[in-house]
């Protein structure tokens, strides 16, 4: 037999896969997203699984321990499927819902008035006009195409109206213009410099013209749902990117990418950007044939594994993307379900690891309009920053890796629920915490891993190099012979584990924030200017929404600048992608910005690892940088 059945409970989830293949390529299948960080190397030690029935053959791993090897426990990525299964997956081992990437998609309900207060005219990219053309008549016996044509530009009121359609809608018109009178509505798609003709429909049609706005990010995937006709947001919706069964790491993807094809990492992609608009469309009485664009951004890979296009030269010298400026496509031709002649636009990027969010970003903020100098940072896996002005941009990306969002790090865990997103010290002076939902806590994430690593220095108990200070604490325990500090008891635990951080863990943020702050200096001095310079710091992405200013400055993951000039600016990837969606001057201008930008690629930066290494203590080699902070 050549496929064998895997149910998975409690989920109660059947699928069938190939006998050989992955238990981790099996739960990919099921669509269950669980805490897989190392995209399937066995590192991580966090996929497990018990087996309940059939028979496996798997690879002895040092994250199992013999109570749990006799239990029938495995690791997903490094078992194989030799027979029908029956699988149970651990609570633990699941990635629950993420509440956050909800909330955050609900706070952009709002953008009308931002939009607005760009001083751009509304005119989506997909418009849907009424026309009432006239008859024919011996002394004007213009052709039907032609006839559609002139009244289109006429409507559009373009001096150089440069118009097409497909063979099917020329093939259709005699019938519909002739069944209702002359009086027919056509969906007009921009394609840069060229309207194409969608779609004609009989009769007034105008009313019924949705757009999806999609952020693709590495981790979390948000879709907004728009009326293209005036402009509202009428939902938000959000989901973890199942990609990350392959990895956290976008650079982990590319690698599975390479080694099981690109075809895999784009259907995951796909399936759950057609998930989220169904829920949109569905919870909001939308007809997909409605929806007659998708507009994406994000980072160059992302955009990338959309199209199904290869990413194997991205990471390989000298870093060339297959496209970063792709054309408009039909949604159709990549597996996105909407309206079957629907437009599919992929933002422009600037380079191979700075991505179209950022192109985004650079146009949602308005850095390219702006008199004074502003640094704009996404943090995040990249760590993309932008310096600039209306004068001149510069861009460029530091490879962070995962620690910041909560990988890397032995009890890190997603923005979820049960997340340990905040720590400080309580007016008795002993350290507390808060949780996602208030709820028991499972493990700390990114923004309360900043917090507690800036708390355990503050208090001494940890020194500038990250080790814990001898007879500091008494919460300072040894797991596996690494030192840690146990935040969390496994009495109030969740999991009825301890939640601690090592000095491993400590290490590997402290490497994430020196590469951001090394990426910052370097550019800035290739830039001659200093960070008294900066007038505006924008902080872009959900990560920075929840970023505690003073503790990120305390362990130098951004610069010691008075906080009035420090901005969190949410997700600007999905907002400058609404604005090119529903205003035309926005979609020219990020085309403008995409050449206006220049990359500086911090790789052939001979002092980049000089600046690397001085930013790998807290806060900093040179405290003087940081002196108002330490008091």
């Amino acid at each position: 037999m050549d496929e064998c059945a895997v149910i998975f409970y409690p989920q109660k989830i059947r699928v069938k896969v190939k006998r050989g293949s992955s238990l981790l390529e099996a739960v990919s299948d099921a669509h269950i997203t669980i805490n897989n960080l190392c995209g399937g190397d066995g590192i991580c030690g966090r996929c497990k699984m018990i087996i309940k029935e059939g028979e496996v053959s798997d690879k002895v791993s040092d994250k199992l321990t013999r109570d749990e090897i006799k239990r029938g426990v495995v690791l997903a990525c490094m078992t194989s499927v030799e027979s029908s299964l029956i699988v149970e997956i651990p609570a633990d081992t699941l990635a629950k819902e993420k509440l956050h990437a909800d909330k955050d998609a609900e706070r952009f309900r709002d953008f009308e008035q931002t939009l607005l207060f760009k001083g751009f005219t509304p005119r989506p990219l997909v418009r849907k006009l009424y026309l009432e053309l006239d008859r024919p008549t011996i002394a004007n016996n213009t052709a039907d195409h032609e006839r559609l044509f002139d009244a289109i530009c006429k409507n559009l009121k373009s001096d150089e109206c440069s118009v097409q359609t497909g063979l099917k809608i020329i093939k259709i018109l005699p019938e519909v213009l002739r069944k209702n009178g002359y009086r027919v509505t056509a969906t007009v798609g921009l394609r840069r410099h060229v309207a194409e003709v969608m779609n004609v429909e009989g009769g007034g049609a105008e009313n019924r013209n949705y757009m999806v706005i999609i952020d693709i990010g590495t981790t979390t995937i948000v879709a907004h749902l728009v009326n293209a006709n005036n402009t509202e947001t009428l939902d938000a919706k959000a989901c973890f990117n199942s990609q990350g069964i392959f990895g956290r790491e976008v650079t982990r993807r590319m690698i599975s990418a390479e080694k099981k094809g690109d075809e895999e990492l784009q259907k995951l992609l796909i399936d759950d950007i057609n998930r989220l608009i169904r829920s949109l469309s569905d919870g909001n009485r939308v007809n997909l044939k409605d929806i007659n664009a998708v507009v994406c951004a994000g980072n160059t890979a992302m955009g990338h594994f959309l199209l199904g296009l290869p990413t194997y030269h991205i990471r390989r010298y000298p870093y060339v993307a297959t496209a970063v400026e792709p054309p408009p496509l039909r949604a159709a031709e990549v597996g996105i379900q909407i309206n079957p002649r629907g437009l599919l636009y992929s933002l422009p990027g600037i380079s191979a690891w700075v991505g179209s969010d950022i192109t985004a970003g650079i146009l949602a903020t308005g850095l390219y309009e702006k008199e004074e100098t502003t640094l704009l940072l996404d943090i995040g896996t990249n760590g993309e920053t932008v310096i600039g002005n209306r004068d001149w941009i510069v861009a460029s990306s530091a490879s962070a890796g995962p620690a910041l969002e909560g990988a890397s790090v032995e009890c890190g865990m997603r923005a979820e629920q049960g997340a340990i997103e905040s720590v400080a010290v309580a007016n008795d002076g002993k350290i507390a915490y808060q949780t996602i939902g208030n709820t028991p806590p499972k493990g700390i994430c990114g923004s309360g891993i900043i917090d507690l690593i800036s708390v355990l220095l503050r208090m001494n108990i940890i020194d500038r190099n990250g080790r814990f200070i001898e007879g500091s604490s008494d919460r300072i325990e040894t797991f596996g012979a690494m030192k840690s500090f146990v935040l969390v008891p496994p009495e109030l635990a969740s999991g009825s584990k301890p939640i601690f951080i090592s000095e491993s863990d400590i290490e590997n943020v402290v490497t994430a924030k020196a590469a951001i702050y090394a990426a910052l200096k370097i550019l800035l001095k290739r830039l001659d200017l200093s960070f008294e310079e900066i007038d505006n710091f924008y902080i872009a992405g959900a990560f920075g929404n929840h970023l505690d200013v003073d503790n990120a400055i305390s362990i130098g993951l951004i610069p010691n600048m008075p906080k009035e000039k420090i901005s969190f600016v949410g997700n600007t990837s999905i907002r400058g992608a609404k604005l090119v969606a529903l205003y035309q001057e926005a979609f020219e201008k990020i085309y403008e910005l995409r050449q206006m930008t220049t990359y500086y690629d911090l790789m052939g930066a001979d002092d980049y690892v000089e600046e690397f290494k001085k930013a790998l203590f807290l806060p900093h080699t040179d405290i003087e940088q940081f002196r108002m902070i330490q008091r």
